[in-house]
């Protein structure tokens, strides 16, 4: 999810649940400790509960970059080993450590080292390399007993390292040959597979990932696993956070209107405006907001003609369209 859950994306999606743990994107150790991290670690109290995303391979600065996010206020640190992207795999993270099981040990070992909040690791079901002489559609035509071992012995050693609650995208990862997109849709998903882990970890936690597009399909992988990760469709239809808050917690909140998280969010533009851009116009401001934000379905329903909102609810509408 790099450069789309930024923090102003974040906070819109808070206004859908008070209670969904959000994750922030991915970012790297060496740009939290070679860049600015006071900015790139910055969010709004709203936002908690919130985890911090890192990408990387080096266990110290892995740990030096854990310390910063737990300084900051984050309350889980999570290492990325899934993301299939040639960028990310030719900094040697994401997918590709699912390959260097030992690195990822020595990494998550750093880490909680550093911290004392909790260290978790996203990962795929395996990856599958160009080496391989067979083509992309033949190799994923199966999953085969040597790709669970190596997902195993994968699972063994981070567990090992300390390492609790792993969130797996119930696909393999193809390393050269697919794009980020087509890894998001072309390896088949196998579910299945993420419950023999399960069975075969009974200690571990883990949380579900990938092609689940609606509350019911959430509510029954909870139903044999730890949790659920949704991505893309939460960034597209917020609203599957709301149904799935009511489902799941007995509590008496419910999403508000759309003219009323519309106010939240113009009131926010309005003192982020005024706290860091006053030199920028509001339409510079605000248009990220929408459109690196997504929530199709949010605009959509807006666009219907609801009542009147306030004034800079009405000039936010007005910006974003």
């Amino acid at each position: 999810m790099m450069d789309w859950t930024d923090r102003h994306c974040r906070y819109f999606l808070r206004g859908f649940s008070p209670r969904v743990l959000l994750y922030s994107e991915m970012i790297t150790a060496e740009a939290l400790l070679r860049g600015n991290a006071a900015r790139l670690l910055r969010y709004a109290p709203e936002e908690q509960p919130l985890a911090l995303q890192l990408g990387g391979s080096e266990p110290a600065r892995l740990a030096a970059a854990a310390r910063l996010g737990e300084q900051a206020g984050y309350c889980e640190i999570n290492l990325n080993c899934g993301c299939p992207s040639d960028r990310v795999h030719a900094g040697a993270f994401g997918a590709c450590l699912m390959a260097a099981p030992a690195r990822v040990a020595d990494c998550v070992a750093a880490m909680r080292a550093a911290v004392t909040i909790p260290v978790t690791v996203k990962m795929r079901i395996g990856i599958i390399d160009k080496t391989d002489p067979r083509t992309v559609r033949q190799r994923l035509d199966q999953f085969e007993a040597t790709d669970y071992a190596r997902l195993v012995a994968f699972t063994a050693a981070v567990s090992a390292a300390g390492c609790t609650r792993l969130i797996v995208h119930a696909r393999q990862a193809v390393l050269g040959g697919l794009s980020p997109r087509d890894n998001r849709e072309v390896p088949p998903l196998r579910p299945g597979i993420v419950r023999q882990l399960i069975a075969d970890f009974p200690a571990l936690e883990f949380v579900l990932n990938g092609g689940l597009r609606s509350a019911g399909e959430v509510t029954e992988a909870l139903s044999w696993c730890a949790g659920a990760m949704l991505g893309r469709e939460a960034y597209h239809r917020p609203y599957i956070l709301s149904e799935l808050h009511v489902q799941l917690y007995a509590d008496s909140w419910r999403r508000p209107p759309e003219e009323e998280i519309l106010e939240r969010m113009a009131v926010y533009v309005g003192a982020s405006w005024r706290a860091e851009s006053r030199w920028r116009p509001l339409r510079a401001t605000c248009w990220p907001l929408f459109r690196a934000a997504g929530a199709r379905e949010f605009r959509q329903r807006l666009s219907l003609g609801a009542r009147e909102p306030g004034a800079g609810a009405a000039l936010l509408r007005a910006v974003a369209r």
